[in-house]
């Protein structure tokens, strides 16, 4: 019961996100990006048109959990509750229980701060709940992917990789703001590094069921080893590009 679940889950989520993309290619086509997106950005792994994609799908959830009275923080509350049990379905091989809770948590994370505009309650407290949240949210998803795969030196090693990286992008942010310089722009932010390894985690359970070989078997594990890999690495090399134009951009700076 419990495999057919974590079978079950994943690909019921890429059937509905693969309608709703159709859907809004279709109602979007030619129209200009919104502004949000234009503010929040893009990257080579992540175009502007995803995250079109991704405050449509949000939209109609606001205005639902605004009249139902909802607050920003119980929202925030909520992702926080289904990261952590992202965490533990990685932890226990249950990857495509991960990736649906992960993904769930993910549209909560959007959300809040979506919310908290839409009422008129956005306040900088609940903007370093959402952040701290966002940090234990991803830090546990590694660290329940780490758990499981720690008879595996190999794959353990590229999994805390992927961990510093998802920690030096964020710090680099952080640390551009606290000196007043403008974020760098990169590959391997948040939205991406959720997308990627939400991603390589819901294809393992698909993997595993279509080529017969079963967890944990190194080929059924491909697909998550590949987004682990490619986290690892292009987040290692964005983050040292942005501390690199930090510290350009401060450079000569009085003390």
């Amino acid at each position: 019961m419990i495999a057919l679940l974590d079978l079950f889950l994943p690909a019921s989520l890429l059937g509905l996100m693969l309608v709703l993309a159709l859907v809004f290619a279709v109602r979007a086509a030619g129209a200009p990006s919104t502004v949000r997106a234009t503010q929040a950005g893009s990257s080579v792994l992540l175009g502007r048109s995803a995250v079109d994609f991704f405050y449509w799908v949000l939209a109609p959830v606001v205005s639902v959990l605004a009249r139902l009275g909802v607050t920003a923080n119980q929202v925030t509350f909520v992702s926080l509750v289904l990261g952590v049990a992202a965490a533990v379905a990685a932890a226990m091989g249950l990857f495509g229980l991960c990736a649906f809770l992960a993904a769930i948590s993910s549209l909560f994370d959007g959300l809040d701060g979506q919310l908290a505009r839409a009422t008129g309650k956005a306040s900088d407290a609940g903007e370093v709940l959402d952040a701290a949240v966002d940090r234990v949210n991803e830090m546990a998803y590694l660290f329940g992917v780490a758990v499981y795969l720690r008879g595996e030196l190999p794959a353990l090693v590229v999994t805390l990789l992927a961990l510093q990286a998802s920690i030096l992008v964020s710090y680099a942010t952080a640390k551009a703001e606290a000196l007043r310089v403008e974020p760098p722009r990169g590959a391997m932010r948040r939205a991406e590094r959720a997308v990627y390894l939400g991603g390589g985690a819901a294809l393992v359970p698909l993997v595993a069921q279509l080529s017969g070989h079963p967890l944990p078997s190194p080929l059924a594990l491909a697909p998550l080893y590949a987004s682990l890999g490619l986290v690892a690495a292009v987040g290692n090399v964005s983050a040292a590009r942005r501390f690199w134009a930090i510290a350009k951009a401060v450079e000569g700076r009085g003390r």
